[in-house]
């Protein structure tokens, strides 16, 4: 041996950076008390508990002065059965889906589904005069998802995820850590692993040991939950579960939103408006980024009120706007400057946190000075929750709350009712999300909330937020990074992730005056608006050297985006649905390409995803592509465009143009549509298109479409809404559609009938018999001749069956005889 003593050396320095397991835990004894096991150790209690039969939550006692609560888990607890054994070296708590075993010396865990080995801790719970936290075991080729915002690419083993929310200005190609970290890993063994801590820390995925996980943190709960499932679907599902799902937002909310950084006057946000409607795009939603509420970019954060010099009659504006279908949306943030005009006010209310002394904590930061709003103290809330509630009166739809990190949080900072800014860090934003949803409930019963929040935590999903991904850079690489951070915000429940389309930050421009010319790279901002049309919200926002609106864009470029924004509002019943889905079961619109026939193999893959159950999109993030290779799943793929068919199970080469990316939509998938509609006010489901996409392969398949008045919460619990259920069955040459109408309380807007056009793809030849309700139809090969007489039209050039009728039931059949229909 050459060098013994470096040898020596470098094994000292490891096991100084190994945490301390020493008076690792003894059993002692056990009690089950409905679903939760305590186990008594000779240091302090354990708790396991099972939240649903597919969850256990553990929780170490620390006998500390300071309690946290679970931000994440909604509180609510699933019954399930719950059974214990014990054998002389442990104890088995089950469920009927998962198994904990407990070794009693040391105390240490594992975790198995119906068998499966799942998770073990490796020594378990560890502390230290820095940190507290778990060790877990990796198998060597073990994959994993999760920890919400980074580029680091899917699978993120062999990186640590720092646990401290922060912002990113003008990211990239990599960020280990942005806005809205969620301390929450999904492995490719079908299981998720969520530290219920709030403080800052981080997540180790076997970097600093390989097959090792460690999650710490500065402080706060000693606490985490294992979910489980059949599939990496399930572990979503099962997770929204116990950590809450996603609220529908109003339906406007999925409309086009005029935005950038910023508009000055209330003229020229009336001409932004004007001319989206003059230049034939659909709007639903107007932005005010900060000079609403003060003339620059710095000195008047916490005003929460108008500039009134440069915006003279608001409220007139406002109503003008809601008389066109548009929504206004301001954007507000948690900081109160010393320069502001509340500044007293807030002072005098008590709503800042405190230093350890018990006064109001002030620093500077990019803004100016000031304090930060302690939304963990009701009184403060309220005082600040009021502000809000002004401008709500006065017509605003929606809040963007910025910088929730919170972007400036001193150490030293001191909130209710006694947690250190670093134990509670990652909460902020959570408990600012909470605030909002539960004081706008309660204040405003009957509306939908709109919250775009920049920064939240595990579980904030149930409050209702529309999370993004903060100040991207206009480049390629960033492009494609967005693909990436709306599936890993996907899978730990946050649906609505998603980008400033085209790009916030010029990367060029020296500096961030709003007036520096910078170069615009076309190509790249149509492509991103491209993807946008297909991403949950559809929201262009940027700097104001590039204009972030298409309709300051040349004539190809309005032209190619127009059309995408107006395919997104025809397609508005099916990502309505989707939404709603979500809402349901906790399914995103955004899903991971694994999630279609739960393939491993997909686990990594971000070139393509699926968008709600039956369409899938592959963007080009490629600057000058002539082609891309998407992967498909397997089955049969039709090209949404062309209409031509694909087998999947395979990864297939299409050419691409700029005027479109490829999408695909599923055989056996039904895809409602609508006509054009400037605004979703004047949505409606009472003349709808039904596109079905026959193929032989598929012998029988179902879908359904969601219907609301879009704006009252709770509609579906109230039973203001209404479901059109969709069948296919295909025996032998016969293709039948059946259609049933799931009727509950009348809503605002409900058809008291509907005028159906249902459209069949793949069909190689004219039917020799088309049935509607039992009555023959003539098939028309020359095409329908309008208007809402019953038809049959077939077209040679599209392999399309067109059926138009009246559907004034409850029900309605399709029957289409052919010999030749595509197989």
């Amino acid at each position: 041996m050459r060098y013994p003593g470096l040898i020596i050396y470098g094994a000292i320095c490891l096991l100084a950076a190994l945490p301390s397991f020493a008076g690792a835990r003894e059993y002692v004894s056990h009690k089950l008390e409905g679903q939760t096991l305590s186990i008594a150790t000779d240091e302090g209690n354990v708790t396991v508990r099972a939240v649903s039969a597919d969850a256990f939550e553990i929780v170490y006692d620390i006998n500390e002065d300071k309690q946290f609560p679970s931000f994440a888990l909604s509180g609510e607890t699933q019954q399930t059965d719950v059974q214990v054994e014990e054998n002389e070296d442990s104890i088995l708590l089950r469920t009927p889906a998962m198994t904990a075993t407990i070794e009693k010396s040391p105390l240490r865990m594992r975790y198995d589904r119906q068998g499966a080995a799942l998770l073990s801790e490796e020594k378990g719970f560890f502390t230290d005069d820095k940190s507290r936290g778990f060790r877990f075991d990796l198998t060597a080729s073990e994959r994993l998802w999760g920890g919400g915002q980074r580029v680091l690419g899917m699978d993120r083993r062999g990186e640590i995820l720092p646990l401290d929310n922060r912002g990113a200005y003008g990211y990239s190609d990599r960020s280990d850590a942005m806005y809205y970290g969620v301390p929450a890993v999904i492995s490719d063994r079908k299981y998720m692993l969520l530290f219920d801590n709030s403080a800052r820390g981080e997540m180790d995925l076997g970097k600093s040991e390989a097959n090792i996980l460690q999650v710490k943190a500065s402080g706060g709960r000693a606490a985490y939950v294992v979910v489980a499932g059949q599939s990496y679907a399930d572990i979503v599902q099962n997770y929204t579960a116990i950590t809450g799902k996603q609220p529908l937002p109003p339906r406007w909310a999925l409309g086009n939103m005029a935005s950038r950084f910023g508009y000055r006057t209330e003229a020229e946000t009336r001409s932004v408006v004007d001319k989206h409607f003059a230049e034939d795009f659909p709007l639903d939603a107007v932005i005010l980024d900060l000079f609403w509420f003060g003339p620059d970019i710095k000195g008047h954060m916490g005003n929460l009120d108008w500039n009134r010099s440069a915006f003279p009659n608001p409220e007139g504006m406002i109503a003008d706007f809601k008389k066109k279908g548009v929504n206004t949306i301001l954007i507000t943030e948690p900081f109160i400057l010393s320069t502001s005009k509340r500044w007293e006010e807030a002072l005098a209310n008590q709503a800042l946190a405190r230093d350890a002394a018990g006064q109001p904590k002030t620093f500077d930061f990019y803004f100016g000075n000031g304090g930060l709003i302690d939304m963990f103290d009701p009184k403060a809330s309220d005082w600040f929750w009021a502000k809000n509630r002004d401008l709500l009166n006065q017509g605003v739809a929606g809040i963007w709350g910025d910088l929730g990190e919170p972007e400036a949080h001193p150490s030293d900072i001191v909130h209710t009712p006694n947690w250190g800014a670093d134990e509670v860090h990652n909460a902020y934003g959570h408990q600012w999300a909470r605030m909002m949803s539960e004081k706008w409930a309660q204040d405003f019963p009957n509306q939908r909330p709109f919250l775009m929040m920049r920064s939240g935590f595990a579980g904030t999903q149930r409050f209702g937020i529309i999370p993004w991904s903060g100040d991207v850079s206009k480049t390629w690489p960033a492009l494609q990074a967005q693909i990436e951070i709306a599936l890993q915000m996907s899978v730990v429940g946050l649906a609505y992730s998603h980008s400033d389309l085209g790009g916030f930050v010029a990367l060029d421009s020296a500096v961030d005056d709003g007036k520096t010319a910078v170069a615009f790279d076309k190509e790249l901002y149509i492509r991103w608006l491209q993807f946008g049309a297909f991403q949950p919200v559809f929201r262009p926002h940027s700097q104001e050297q590039i204009p972030a609106e298409p309709v300051f864009q040349d004539e190809q470029t309005k032209d190619i985006v127009r059309r995408y924004i107006r395919t997104r509002y025809r397609l508005m019943p099916y990502l309505y649905t989707a939404a709603w889905q979500n809402s349901r079961t906790g399914m995103p619109m955004t899903r991971p390409l694994a999630f279609a026939s739960d393939d491993p193999a997909m686990f990594t893959d971000q070139s393509a995803f699926l968008w709600g159950n039956d369409l899938l999109v592959a963007p080009v993030t490629q600057k000058a592509a002539t082609s891309k290779s998407v992967p498909l799943p397997a089955g049969i793929w039709f090209d949404y465009w062309t209409g031509a068919k694909f087998f999947g199970g395979q990864t297939v080469s299409v050419p691409v143009a700029i005027k479109d990316i490829p999408v695909f939509v599923r055989a056996g998938a039904f895809i409602p549509a609508i006509g054009d509609i400037d605004t979703l006010r004047d949505y409606r489901t009472d003349r709808l298109k039904l596109h079905y996409y026959h193929d032989g392969s598929v012998t029988a398949s179902t879908s359904q479409i969601y219907d609301d008045d879009g704006i009252t919460p709770a509609s579906q619990e109230k039973g203001l809404y209404e479901l059109l259920n969709f069948q296919s069955a295909y025996v032998k040459d016969t293709l039948l559609i059946g259609l049933t109408r799931e009727r509950h309380k009348a809503y605002a807007g409900q058809p008291a009938q509907r005028q159906m056009q249902v459209i069949v793809h793949n069909i190689d030849k004219a039917p020799r018999r088309v049935m509607v309700d039992g009555k023959k139809m003539v098939v028309n090969k020359g095409g329908l001749n309008g208007g809402d007489k019953a038809g049959v039209a077939y077209s040679a050039s599209g392999r399309t069956l067109t059926i138009n009728f009246p559907w004034r039931g409850d029900k309605a059949n399709i029957a289409v005889r052919s010999g030749s229909a595509a197989n």
